[in-house]
């Protein structure tokens, strides 16, 4: 063996009880598990729980991982593999004209790093992470980047031929190995979509085995129909759907998560293959240029720049953010002092951040502060969006399709501690603290259950044969350190990781490995584990109890308002990945 983990239990991914038990590595791969084994180098995990990596199924690491070698954001807290590609929004296929386009559109959720765009095509994208990058990466085709390259950024149907290319580019995706599509419905230009649109794509994809990744297009006053219509689609489809982010905010949603729930076992008991992925916080994080109407940037920024100009159009941007709530808000005014300033492209305009808009606009009206503020900024500013509802987040992390993940912005000033914390804050605030979930269950739901749902074959278990994508961690002491005050604090009791066999965290420090790679669906593989009208069931492990208390967001007010006080219970018998 290249070395052997002794004295650890092993949380084997699957939600079966740790055991004890010796693991040798060798080559990359888990070469042997068992009693007694001998390596080149022995570490010795006593107290320690060993994992497989974990899979963040909601990244936005696409520059990141090409820009910053340490990493520390995930592999601090034993993430091995992240997905990219998401909300719809991302950096190929694009081509010569829409590649500066996309650039920019983005920089909010990137920035803008020192990172040669050299590549157009998925698989060149892919081709570049081979050359090394820190964890594992596997790609979703973005759908706005795709209906940016076909038809612009109009406000319509596309035709004939746009649909035609549109689809084209989708299936040239999904043979370079991409697996699935993502889509930002409230997001420009993904949100003039209409349903028979991403239906259309969506056969594509299920004809490659790949699923679904939508960001729906409301969190607020729309929500429910929202996944309504995502569930509609794969049924139309026959596409596997994972719901991303599957989160309802607002007042206007508090305690509304059974409904949701409810809605995902009703697609589930007819045959569709559902699956669906949160982040353990409750403020959001996107671009600020995120909340504006749809029609105000129709065209691109060029033409939103003339409507801001223009007395009329503008004053009916400023009602609808304030009045009426814009579709790109969630149909919801907007409560300026929820919405914090979080990142800047512009050094000058750095005092804003950490403020709220309603508090950086001073006396003036806080949707004219906004809009100026868009301007001077390029478009280039990150919010956080304090609209998160704890009863629905500890309802729905319950569910048996679920899995998580960070939703991670890693460039800005003041950015979301949801990119170095998730993983950790799952092990420890909701499982050690809360009890909510088992250490066994919330590994399978940060490892063996996304590694289902992306369909790989040889990760996401601790099982001889897979990949040696694994964490050391202590269950008594790992925790977020990351705080909306200090975002960038590396996780606390994670003192080994390993990428593919070689040690990326040794002893809490990073090492000078670089041993990621792309990770491409195979061909003829099921993403999402699963084909339409199999019906399969998680291991059927009781949850733990939830624990008694008296405050607003004790365990029982998580599921007030259910008809089952565990709604992954109904799940249980229904989905196994295994």
């Amino acid at each position: 063996m290249d070395f052997v983990i002794r004295g650890a239990e092993i949380a084997d991914g699957t939600g079966a009880p740790r055991f004890a038990a010796e693991v040798g590595v060798k080559d990359g791969r888990v070469a042997a598990i068992g009693g007694r084994l001998e390596g080149a180098a022995v570490i010795d995990a006593g107290g320690l729980v060993l994992a497989p990596g974990f899979i963040d199924m909601h990244a936005h690491s696409e520059l990141a991982i090409l820009d910053d070698h340490d990493h520390l954001a995930k592999l601090g807290q034993g993430c091995t593999l992240e997905v990219l590609g998401q909300d719809g929004l991302s950096y190929a296929p694009v081509d010569e004209s829409t590649a500066p386009q996309m650039w920019e559109a983005i920089a909010a959720w990137n920035g803008r790093p020192d990172v040669d765009y050299d590549w157009r095509t998925v698989g060149e994208y892919l081709d570049r992470l081979d050359r090394g990058v820190p964890v594992n990466a596997a790609y979703l085709v973005p759908h706005g980047t795709v209906r940016m390259a076909a038809m612009g950024w109009e406000d319509r149907a596309p035709t004939g031929d746009e649909l035609a290319a549109m689809k084209a580019l989708v299936a040239q995706g999904m043979e370079e190995g991409a697996f699935g599509l993502s889509a930002g419905l409230s997001y420009t230009p993904g949100m003039y979509a209409d349903t028979a649109e991403l239906v259309e794509l969506c056969g594509v994809v299920a004809r490659y085995g790949g699923y679904f990744g939508p960001h729906q297009r409301s969190y607020g006053a729309g929500a429910m129909e929202g996944y309504a219509e995502m569930i509609q689609i794969a049924a139309e489809s026959g596409c596997a759907l994972h719901l991303a982010h599957a989160t309802l905010n607002y007042r206007v949603n508090e305690g509304r998560a059974a409904e949701l729930l409810k809605l995902v076992d009703e697609g589930l008991d007819s045959g569709l293959a559902i699956s669906l992925d949160t982040y353990p916080y409750l403020p959001g994080m996107t671009m600020l240029a995120a909340l504006l109407p749809s029609w105000s940037l129709a065209g691109g920024y060029a033409a939103l720049r003339e409507r801001l100009n223009d007395p009329e159009a503008r004053a009916r941007i400023v009602h609808e953010l304030d009045v009426t709530g814009t579709d790109g808000a969630n149909g919801v005014p907007a409560d300026w002092s929820r919405y914090e300033i979080a990142s800047v492209t512009k050094p000058e305009l750095r005092g804003f951040v950490g403020r709220p808009v309603a508090e950086a606009a001073g006396a003036r009206r806080p949707a004219e502060f906004y809009l100026d503020l868009l301007v001077r900024d390029d478009f280039g500013t990150g919010c956080l969006m304090h609209v998160g509802n704890e009863e629905n987040v500890r309802a729905i992390m319950r569910h048996g399709v679920h899995t998580g993940s960070s939703d991670g912005v890693l460039a800005g000033d003041k950015i979301h501690p949801r990119a170095w914390g998730s993983f950790a804050r799952y092990l420890g605030h909701y499982t050690r603290e809360l009890g909510l979930l088992s250490v066994e269950e919330c590994v399978a739901h940060l490892s063996g259950r996304p590694a289902a749902v992306l369909g790989l074959k040889d990760r996401g278990l601790v099982k001889e044969g897979f990949a040696a994508d694994l964490v050391l961690f202590d269950p008594e002491a790992v925790d977020a350190r990351a705080t909306f005050d200090e975002p960038r604090q590396q996780a606390a009791g994670v003192p080994y990781v390993f990428v593919n066999g070689r040690t990326a965290i040794e002893e809490g420090r990073r090492t000078d490995a670089l041993a990621g790679r792309s990770v491409r669906r195979r061909e003829g593989a099921s993403s999402a584990g699963r084909k339409r009208g199999k019906r399969l069931s998680w291991p059927m492990v009781d949850p733990p109890p939830i624990p008694v208390g008296t405050g607003p967001t004790d365990a029982p007010e998580a599921c007030r308002g259910c008809e089952d006080p565990s709604p992954r219970r109904r799940s249980d018998k229904r989905m196994r990945f295994f």
